[in-house]
């Protein structure tokens, strides 16, 4: 073989990149489990001859091939990942119009005991609810041991630990010391960020409230009926990540495990702050699962946390919607967190549309967002999608399952997050990619063989 010309170094560079690439996406699946992943990853590894072959070619047919293949080569590369964001459209982000009524939300309407007062009025008021309600109650129902998931170890796990919730209910709000402390609400909210990332949270943001934040009439509890809103004037948003290997078993019961283990996670870190700014003075109420009065998504969103995606849920940009939130509402003035673009989340859903093509219930839309309550967004069925609940007995969770934003927190795939988010040709090829790799419509991990009861 001649020597090698800088357009042959080159051309066999980009190939040693090209293996590199594989081979470690190759590790990184397998540690983390995704057996076809690593498999398709190490199959495409004798593409990367392609990129040295034409080297040895030199001397019957000069360098014309190489300068050919390494041209094509990173034609390629750069475009796909051109930061084309810089070109494209603004997505103007609207805030609601107008608040959600709490009774309307499928939990609330799930405690309606059929024969009593509330349950009438209810169906009074909205009659076009009674009819598809009905039908959800006729399945088996959220943790029922005839559901089609049900198994004793982990549903009275769930039960357990969603039981143990409730028991910080009493201890959600309460009355602040007499005397404001003297130390600056700036220094405070340093501290209780940093102390809620080191109890557990992912993430942390501030927001002031605004009336969508609140919802308007509360629909569960002793104060059903009552108006929600508060008179407080911040909010402390905050994320909790779930465990990818259970979500992954979705619609299978580990993920209902985990969706309660999450929230007593987020119940504990809400409620312990709630106190700490009570204790220095100021009102504060934690919002945690079975007992809001904010619409946590929302709040969240405006806290630069994530973005409102295709599922209806809130998607942060390291783990899509695979967390848990909570919020603390208080008087205490706190700083704005800076705001963040994330509308290449809201561009990527419009492509994708993975979470409707693995929905068991067919409950999330293909369509693009529609105008509702003055906001363009998505919004899931959710009669179909509690319904698909009761049937389970688990919270499904397949759509954040096989979110390609869900892969976990690590560099491989943050170098993937940061290419969709620059560049449109890129999300195109990451949805072609994801569906390669971990397949259009995956099967659910298989559940851990302590976990079963037989």
């Amino acid at each position: 073989m001649p020597d090698l010309s800088i357009y042959s170094v080159l051309l066999v560079a980009t190939g040693i990149l090209l293996f590199a690439f594989l081979f470690y996406a190759a590790v990184i699946s397998l540690l983390e489990r995704e057996n076809r992943a690593a498999v398709r990853a190490l199959l495409l590894l004798p593409v990367t001859i392609l990129f040295i072959a034409p080297v040895f070619f030199v001397e019957y047919y000069g360098e014309w091939p190489v300068m050919g293949m390494l041209f094509i080569s990173w034609f390629l590369i750069i475009l796909l990942i051109f930061p084309t964001r810089f070109f494209e459209r603004k997505i103007t982000r609207y805030d609601p119009v107008g608040q959600i009524n709490e009774k309307n939300v499928m939990f609330s309407r799930n405690l309606l005991e059929p024969g009593t007062e509330r349950y009438k009025e209810y169906y009074k008021e909205f009659p076009d609810h009674e009819a598809p309600d009905d039908y959800f109650r006729s399945k088996p129902g959220l943790l029922n041991e005839h559901a089609a998931f049900y198994d004793p170890f982990a549903f009275n796990t769930a039960s357990a630990i969603l039981n143990s919730v409730k028991a910080f209910h009493p201890i959600v709000d309460g009355d602040p010391a007499q005397k404001i402390s003297d130390i600056d609400p700036g220094k405070i909210a340093s501290y209780v960020r940093k102390w809620m990332l080191r109890e557990g949270a992912v993430s942390v943001g501030f927001t002031e409230t605004h009336d969508y934040h609140w919802y308007s009439v509360i629909g569960r509890g002793d104060d059903f009926g009552k108006r929600a809103q508060l008179p407080h004037s911040h909010a402390i948003a905050f994320a909790v990540e779930m465990d990818k290997e259970f979500v992954d078993t979705a619609p299978h019961a580990p993920t209902v495990i985990e969706s309660a283990h999450q929230y007593m996670r987020a119940a504990v870190i809400a409620t312990e702050v709630a106190m700490i700014l009570r204790k220095l003075g100021y009102h504060a109420r934690a919002h945690i699962d079975g007992n809001y009065r904010v619409v946590c998504p929302l709040v969240a969103r405006d806290a630069g946390l994530g973005e409102i995606g295709r599922m209806g849920i809130l998607m942060t940009p390291s783990l899509g919607p695979r967390v848990r939130i909570a919020v603390v509402t208080t008087d205490m003035p706190l700083p704005k967190s800076s705001k963040h673009d994330y509308s290449h989340m809201i561009k990527f859903c419009r492509i994708c549309k993975k979470c409707a093509d693995v929905c068991p219930s067919k409950a999330i839309s293909f369509d693009d967002r529609k105008a509702i309550n003055g906001v363009k967004r998505w919004q899931t069925d959710q009669e179909e999608c509690f319904t698909y609940w009761c049937i389970a007995g688990t919270d499904c969770g397949k759509c954040m399952s096989d979110c390609p934003y869900s892969h976990p927190n690590n560099l491989f795939h943050n170098v993937i997050r940061t290419l969709i988010k620059n560049s449109i040709i890129f999300r195109h090829f990451a949805v072609k990619m994801d569906d390669f790799f971990y397949g259009r419509k995956p099967k659910p991990a298989p559940v851990f063989g302590w976990m079963k009861s037989e």
